[in-house]
């Protein structure tokens, strides 16, 4: 069964960083990646990171400021975001997929993590 965990969401200032991490269990994952949903909104994509070549791609709000990783020894997931906004405030949740990861969403969800930027 897979199963995925997010942790490191927090509450931070304008302008701070945060780092969250995501570990998967139950198996390996060609496509990894970070979704966000605002209150009201749906959610959407944030960015993803293939297996292979460590191919990363961002939503354009996100470009210069976050940046994924991975960690195949630990099946785990990373997203250092720097410069934070009050518009980056959401629940922020890890996505997994067998292929990679599709601007919808792959098969597999966490439970989110909450992010909080004050002004």
């Amino acid at each position: 069964q897979v199963h995925l965990a997010e942790t490191g969401g927090d509450v931070v200032q304008a302008g701070g960083s945060l780092r969250l991490s995501c570990v998967a269990n139950g198996g390996t994952f060609n496509g990894m990646g970070w979704f966000r949903q605002f209150p009201g909104k749906e959610r959407e994509y944030v960015a993803a990171m293939g297996r292979e070549h460590y191919t990363a791609t961002y939503t354009d709000s996100v470009k210069g400021r976050f940046t994924i990783s991975r960690d195949m020894s630990l099946n785990a997931l990373f997203l250092q975001m720097n410069n934070l906004k009050p518009e980056d405030t959401g629940v922020y949740y890890c996505n997994a997929d067998a292929v990679m990861i599709p601007r919808v969403g792959g098969a597999y969800w966490g439970q989110g993590t909450q992010v909080v930027v004050s002004s």
